[in-house]
C-alpha cells in the first residue's frame, strides 16, 4: 500500500492558510477586493457564521432555521451546541445590529443558564470557527509587522539583540488593524470608499488607533526621517523595508481572549496584561516610557480584533465594572500616560451564581452599585434541551466519544436513531468486554430527561409530558388514533421549560455505571449479563436521585412522579418492535388491501378489473383468502369453494361497496377511481391497515401460548413464532441477547391480558 506523504500534505496545509506579506497599498487594494478581510471584530465573528451556512430544525415543535456554524462543521461536531437554537439566532441578531450600527454596541453579550447546557462547547465552537474561518480567503485577518533595524543597530526588539533580517521584524502583539496606520482623516476617507463600492449593509468600521508598541515603532520611524530631512513622511515610515502587512490564523492568544475561571492577578494583569515597574522607571527616567515593556497576555489585548470571552464569569464580576468603559469607548488604559484602543467582542459566560451576584444591591433602587452594568449585559439564556432526539443524540455522544452531528434525511431516519442501540467496549480485569444498551435504552433515558424538564402547568385536554415532549421533538403526535399539529396545541406561553430537571451529567454519570457493574441475569446461550433494557435505565436513574445532592427534596420527588409515563410509553415502543416482528409476513399492506376492493367493487357491479394485462374477471380467491387470513371475519365454512355464502356476500355489499359509493357520492365533483380511494374511510379496512395489536396475533397465531414464550416446548407453535420473531427484531437492529430479553419483558405483558 502506498502511504500518503503526510509532511507533504501538512505544508500544502500551511501554504495554503499564511500568504507572502503584503505591503501597506497592497493591502488596500486586497482590502478593496474582499471588504470581510478588514472587517470589525463584531462584523468578522458575524461573517464566519454566516459562511458556514444554515439548515432546518424542530424544536419545541417549531421549524428554524440553524446556522450550522454552531455545529462546529471544522471539527467534525466535536463541540457543536445541540439545541438552544432560538436563543443562538438571537445572538446572531444582535451581532448583525452591532456590526450594522443600528443599537447595543455597548452591550457586553452574556451568555447564562445551569450546568451543562452547552455553553462551555459554545466557547469552543467559537474558537473553532473563528480558526477555520480566518484559513479561508474570505476570512483572511492581517495586522502589520515593523522592523527599525539599520545597518549596524539593535533597532526596535522586544529585549534580545537580534541581528538576522527575519528576526528584526516585530508583530504588533494586539493584532493591531493595518488601517490604523493611517491617519485618521485619511482612514475615513477609505472607509467611506469602500462603502460606496459594497452593497454590504455592514460595511467595515473602524475608530483604533495604533497600539502603544506599533505607536512606538511609528514615532522612531517618523523621527529619524524628520531628523533627515526627507519630504514624504509617511511614504517613509510605512515603506516596505520598515513595515509589512501580514495574516495570521485567528486562535486563543492571537484574536481570542479567553479568562479562565483559575486565572488570577490583578484586574488590569487580567484585562490588558502586567508590566515590569523596574523597567518602566528606568525608561521613564529617560523622558519616555517604552512599551515594549508591557506584556500583551491580558485577555483583552489577546482578544483584539475577534472576541473576548470571559468564562464562567462569576469568579471574575470584580472585572465585569471594568468593561464598561470598553464596551463604551473601545478602549482600555494601560498606565498613566498609555492607553490602548481595543475592537473586541465582549462576551460573558456564566451559570446562575453570577446574576446572583448582580442583584445583590437591587434591593436599593437607583442606588444600586450595578445598575451600569446590568443596563450593558445583554443576557442569552441557554437551557436544557427539550426535544428527544437532540438529547439522545448528546447522550450518544458522551457514551461513545462519536461526535458526529446528527442531519437525519427525514422523520423515519431521525426515529431510527433515537431507537438504535449503543455498543461499548469496557475493560473488565483483564479483558474487554462489550456490553449493549438495548434499541430504547437510551431513548428511555433521554425521554426521562426531557420529560422532568418540562413545566408541567396548563397543560392542554389529552397532552401528557411524553406527549408534550414527542411535540417538541416532532412537530405532531398521535394521540388517541387523531394526529396533533403542535402548532394547534396551545402550551402556556409563560412555561419554563428547559431552565430545570434532570442534567444530562447525571444521566451520563448513571449510565456509566450500568456500563461497568452488569446484570446478574444469566442465559444458557445469550451473553443477557451484558445488555442493559431500557427498564435496567429508569430503574437505576429513580435510584440514583436520592444519592445526588445536585437535587433538592421536593426536586426528587417530583421527578419520581414522572417516570411512570416514560416507562408505559417505552413498553409501547417495545411492543411495537415485537408486534411488528411477528406479524412481518401476515399483514396487508395498502396494495394487497386495494387489489381487494377493486376486486370486490367488480364483483358487485357485474364489471372487470382492469390489470396490466387488460380487464379480467374479479377472483374468487382472492376475496376469500383475504377475507379469512387478513380480516378474520370468516372461515371456510363460509364458502362453497371459492364462492361467498351469504354472509359474506352480505358483508361484500354492505361493508365494503356502500362505503365506496357513498365516498364517489361525496367526491362526485372531482371524478371517482376505486384505485384512488382512501382506503381509511372504509371503517373495516382502516382496523387492517392500522397498527399491529393482540387481536391480530391470537387470530393468526392460534396456538401461541404466552405462558410458553421464556422456554417454549420443542415442536410447538409457540417455539416456531418465538424463532420467526426474534430472527426479524435482529434484522431490525437488536442483538440476539437484546431480542431475547425484550421479547419476553413484552409477552409478559401481553400474558396479563391474554384469554
Amino acid at each position: 500500500m502506498t502511504r500518503r506523504n503526510y509532511v507533504r500534505t501538512a505544508d500544502r496545509a500551511i501554504e495554503a492558510t499564511y500568504e507572502e506579506p503584503l505591503s501597506l497599498s497592497e493591502y488596500v487594494d486586497r482590502l478593496f477586493e474582499t471588504p470581510t478581510i478588514g472587517a470589525g471584530a463584531s462584523r468578522y465573528l458575524l461573517a464566519a457564521i454566516e459562511a458556514a451556512g444554515s439548515r432546518t430544525v424542530i424544536e419545541e415543535g417549531e421549524e428554524k432555521e440553524r446556522y450550522r456554524f454552531f455545529d462546529d462543521p471544522e471539527n467534525d461536531g466535536e463541540h457543536a451546541v445541540l439545541g438552544n437554537t432560538e436563543t443562538l439566532n438571537t445572538f446572531v441578531a444582535d451581532l448583525r445590529s452591532i456590526a450594522a450600527g443600528r443599537g447595543k454596541g455597548e452591550s457586553i453579550i452574556w451568555f447564562a443558564g445551569p450546568t451543562a447546557t452547552g455553553k462551555s462547547e459554545l466557547k469552543r465552537c467559537l474558537i473553532n470557527g473563528l480558526r477555520a474561518f480566518s484559513k479561508t480567503p474570505e476570512g483572511r485577518r492581517y495586522t502589520v509587522e515593523w522592523n527599525l533595524a539599520e545597518r549596524g543597530e539593535r533597532g526596535l526588539t522586544y529585549g534580545d539583540g537580534q541581528t538576522d533580517d527575519e528576526d528584526d521584524w516585530h508583530r504588533s502583539p494586539v493584532q493591531a488593524h493595518p488601517l490604523s496606520v493611517f491617519p485618521p482623516e485619511v482612514r475615513e476617507t477609505i472607509l467611506a470608499d469602500l462603502a460606496a463600492t459594497t452593497d454590504d449593509a455592514t460595511p467595515v468600521q473602524l475608530d483604533a488607533d495604533l497600539d502603544p508598541f506599533s505607536r512606538e515603532a511609528y514615532d522612531q520611524l517618523e523621527e529619524r526621517y524628520r531628523e533627515q530631512g526627507t519630504p514624504e513622511l509617511f511614504s517613509a515610515v510605512t515603506d516596505r523595508r520598515h513595515l509589512r502587512v501580514t495574516n495570521y490564523v485567528v486562535d486563543v492568544g492571537q484574536g481570542i481572549g479567553v479568562l479562565h475561571a483559575e486565572d488570577v492577578g490583578g484586574p488590569k494583569e487580567r484585562l490588558v496584561g502586567a508590566w515590569m515597574p523596574e523597567m518602566l522607571r528606568e525608561l521613564d527616567s529617560r523622558g519616555r516610557k517604552n512599551p515594549q515593556a508591557f506584556s500583551y497576555d491580558g485577555v483583552l489585548s489577546q482578544g483584539n480584533a475577534g472576541i473576548t470571552v470571559v468564562e464562567d464569569a462569576a469568579q471574575h464580576a470584580d472585572l465585569l465594572g471594568k468593561l464598561l468603559n470598553v464596551s463604551d469607548e473601545g478602549r482600555v488604559k494601560l498606565d498613566k500616560g498609555i492607553g490602548m484602543d481595543v475592537d473586541t467582542q465582549l462576551i460573558v459566560i456564566s451559570n446562575p451564581d453570577l446574576e446572583a451576584q448582580l442583584d445583590q444591591g437591587a434591593e436599593r433602587g437607583g442606588e444600586d452599585p450595578l445598575k451600569a452594568l446590568k443596563r450593558r449585559l445583554d443576557k442569552h439564556e441557554f437551557g436544557y434541551l427539550t426535544e428527544l432526539s437532540l438529547e439522545v443524540e448528546l447522550l450518544r455522544r458522551e457514551l461513545t466519544g462519536d461526535r458526529t452531528v446528527w442531519y437525519p434525511d427525514d422523520e423515519e431516519d431521525r426515529e431510527e436513531r433515537v431507537r438504535a442501540p449503543v455498543a461499548v467496549a469496557v475493560r473488565e480485569g483483564d479483558r474487554t468486554v462489550e456490553r449493549e444498551f438495548a434499541p430504547h435504552a437510551v431513548e428511555a433515558a433521554a425521554l426521562y430527561d426531557v420529560v422532568t424538564r418540562l413545566d408541567s402547568e396548563d397543560l392542554p385536554g389529552g397532552v401528557g409530558l411524553v406527549e408534550k415532549a414527542l411535540l417538541f421533538d416532532r412537530g405532531c403526535v398521535e394521540i388517541d388514533g387523531e394526529r396533533r399539529e403542535a402548532d394547534d396545541v396551545d402550551f402556556d406561553p409563560a412555561a419554563r421549560d428547559g431552565d430545570h430537571g434532570i442534567p444530562v451529567t447525571y444521566t451520563r454519570d448513571i449510565l456509566a455505571d450500568l456500563l461497568q457493574s452488569g446484570t446478574d441475569r444469566t442465559h444458557p446461550d445469550l451473553p443477557v449479563e451484558d445488555v442493559i433494557t431500557p427498564a435496567d435505565v429508569l430503574d437505576a436513574m429513580v435510584e440514583g436521585l436520592g444519592a445526588a445532592p445536585v437535587f433538592a427534596n421536593a426536586e426528587r420527588a417530583e421527578f419520581e412522579t414522572r417516570v411512570d409515563d416514560v416507562r408505559e410509553y417505552v413498553l409501547d415502543r417495545q411492543e411495537e418492535d415485537v408486534l411488528e416482528a411477528m406479524l412481518a409476513n401476515h399483514r396487508a399492506d395498502e396494495a394487497t388491501v386495494a387489489e381487494y376492493i377493486e376486486h370486490v367493487y367488480a364483483w358487485s357491479t357485474d364489471e372487470q378489473v382492469e390489470t396490466d394485462r387488460g380487464p379480467v374477471d374479479p377472483d374468487p380467491l382472492t376475496m376469500k383468502v383475504f377475507e379469512i387470513e387478513h380480516l378474520g371475519r370468516f372461515s371456510e365454512a363460509d364458502y362453497a369453494g371459492t364462492d361467498p355464502g351469504e354472509r359474506v356476500a352480505s358483508f361484500r355489499r354492505e361493508e365494503i361497496t356502500t362505503a365506496l359509493t357513498r365516498r364517489a357520492w361525496e367526491q362526485r365533483t372531482e371524478g371517482f377511481e376505486v384505485r384512488g380511494a382512501d382506503l381509511t374511510e372504509i371503517p373495516v379496512l382502516e382496523a387492517v391497515l392500522a397498527e399491529n395489536d393482540w387481536d391480530d396475533v391470537r387470530r393468526t397465531f392460534e396456538d401461541l401460548d404466552p405462558d410458553q414464550w421464556e422456554d417454549p416446548p420443542s415442536g410447538t407453535e409457540t417455539e416456531r413464532v418465538k424463532a420467526e420473531t426474534l430472527s426479524r427484531l435482529v434484522d431490525r437492529g437488536y442483538s440476539p441477547a437484546a431480542a431475547e430479553l425484550t421479547s419476553r419483558r413484552v409477552m409478559a405483558e401481553a400474558r396479563e391480558e391474554w384469554p
